[in-house]
């Protein structure tokens, strides 16, 4: 099977680049997959995992905030505003961002804060949490 050209970027840097054979991605509605040969399309992602299969048949994922996603002419360019690798999440560091979020929705009528803000920190931090719990071990 033939290659795919990935690139991810986040604001800050060029995440990741390289060929792959596909790529897996939380579509605001919905999950899809690209494969070779793939249909142009610009979508937006939604807050959840990006799976690669790489040429070797192994499985590298990742936790997204969401983004942008182009393919054209078997390349494909995700924009992220956050991208992490399931080995560099701090499972620690997510559950008390949970409890967190948790906290701030609770409070929301004694405390000033940002509601939608709240959620999405809710969203994240269990994300990190499900794809840790999930694929920690796998690849």
């Amino acid at each position: 099977m033939a290659d795919l050209t990935l690139e991810i970027l986040t604001p800050s840097k060029l995440a990741l680049t390289g060929d792959v054979k596909s790529v897996t991605v939380p579509g605001t509605v919905g999950s899809f997959q690209v494969l070779y040969n793939h249909a142009p399309i610009i979508s937006t992602l939604d807050i959840g995992t990006i799976k690669i299969e790489t040429g070797d048949k192994s499985f590298q994922y990742f936790a997204t905030s969401g983004g942008t996603i182009e393919v054209l002419n078997n390349k494909i360019r995700i924009l992220t505003d956050a991208l992490e690798a399931v080995e560099d999440i701090d499972l620690d560091r997510a559950k008390n961002a949970l409890e967190r979020a948790k906290n701030r929705i609770a409070n929301k009528d004694t405390e000033k804060i940002n509601l939608k803000r709240a959620e999405a920190a809710l969203a994240r931090a269990t994300n990190r949490i499900k794809i840790t719990e999930k694929y920690s071990a796998v690849n």
